[in-house]
């Protein structure tokens, strides 16, 4: 019975080891990101595509710009690939209610998004997830996002986006958005 119950314990110890961060962990560090400042006006990202085994397979510069209209905002997205590929996104970002946690939500669309997404924002940190469409050896896949965007100075967003399919790791983005 003694070692039953040390097990438990030890079990349960490394599964909240292994449990991921919430948005609320950072909600008190600075600098704060408020979606209405930083996503106004252009902004230029520069990032890599990883596949599965971390391997860079593709780079990309981004142009973006972003503006806001009776609280909606709307970041226009143009990315220009190392292989000459040009894809363009489009979101429309619309607040929800705020917790008194200090946790702000924004419902989030894109033409190439499925469904609407949850844009989490807490202190430094926005935490997003979503189901993208993705053109894949001439035809559409959908791709589980989960990006993670930390603001490490007022002007530089640095985000990781992991991708997955059934569950599987298919890869990762990594990028930083300079304002």
């Amino acid at each position: 019975m003694k070692n039953s119950v040390l097990l438990l314990l030890v079990i349960a110890f490394i599964c909240s080891a292994c449990s991921a961060p919430t948005i609320e962990n950072y909600a008190n560090n600075t600098p704060r990101f408020v979606a209405e400042n930083f996503f106004s006006g252009p902004m230029k990202a520069y990032g890599v595509v990883k596949d599965r085994g971390g391997s860079v397979t593709r780079r990309f510069v981004a142009e973006i710009d972003g503006s806001w209209e009776n609280g909606r905002g709307e970041l226009r997205e143009k990315f220009e690939f190392d292989d000459g590929e040009i894809q363009y996104r489009t979101w429309q970002m619309v607040p929800m209610a705020s917790s008194g946690t200090g946790l702000r939500q924004y419902a989030a669309t894109a033409g190439d998004v499925v469904g609407t997404s949850t844009m989490s924002v807490a202190g430094n940190a926005v935490f997003m997830k979503y189901v993208l469409q993705v053109p894949y050896k001439g035809r559409t896949i959908n791709v589980n996002v989960d990006d993670q965007m930390f603001l490490v100075a007022p002007n530089v967003l640095i985000a990781e986006s992991k991708l997955s399919k059934w569950g599987f790791n298919v890869g990762e983005i990594q990028l930083t958005i300079v304002k």
